[in-house]
C-alpha cells in the first residue's frame, strides 16, 4: 500500500476551495455552514457544500457535493478530504465527516486517506479515513479494486 503524501501546496489549494465552498453553503435550519474539497488522482480539486432541506433527512453534506463534483468530472479516486465548518472553536469539537460521508469517502478512497479538518481561521487536526471509519466496508470487500 503506497501512502498519500500531500504537498502543502496541495493542502493549501485544498483548504482554500473548502472555504470558498462553506460561504455558498445552503443551511438555513441549523445555521452550520460546511464546505468540503476533494483532491482526486488528477491532482483536481472538487468542492462541495451542504444543502440543507425542510425535510431535514433529505439534505446533502458537503463531503457528498464534493464526491458527485469529482464523479461528475470522471474521476473515481479520492487521494485527501478537506472539510471546514464552524467547529474547533471555543472549545468545540471539529468538523469532520459524519458517518454516512465517512462510508461515501470509503467507496471513493483508500483507508489512508489523509481527511483534514479546519474551520475559517485555523486548519486542524488531521486523520486518516481508517481512523475514523476503522474496519470500514468498501470495493474491495466485493472484488472491486
Amino acid at each position: 500500500m503506497t501512502i498519500f503524501t500531500l504537498t502543502e501546496t496541495q493542502q493549501q489549494a485544498l483548504l482554500q476551495a473548502a472555504r470558498d465552498a462553506q460561504k455558498k453553503a445552503y443551511a438555513p435550519y441549523s445555521k452550520y455552514q460546511v464546505g468540503a474539497a476533494v483532491l482526486d488522482e488528477q491532482g483536481r480539486i472538487h468542492a462541495g457544500c451542504n444543502v440543507e432541506n425542510a425535510a431535514y433527512p433529505e439534505g446533502l453534506c458537503a463531503e457528498a457535493s464534493a464526491l458527485a463534483a469529482m464523479v461528475l468530472a470522471g474521476s473515481t479516486r479520492a487521494l485527501a478530504v478537506l472539510v471546514v465548518g464552524p467547529g474547533g472553536k471555543n472549545n468545540s469539537a471539529w468538523t469532520t465527516p459524519c458517518g454516512g460521508c465517512r462510508q461515501k469517502l470509503r467507496e471513493f478512497g483508500t483507508p489512508d486517506m489523509p481527511i483534514l479538518c479546519a474551520n475559517d481561521t485555523t486548519l486542524g487536526p488531521r486523520y486518516t479515513l481508517s481512523a475514523l471509519l476503522p474496519d470500514g466496508f468498501g470495493p474491495d470487500h466485493l472484488g472491486n479494486p
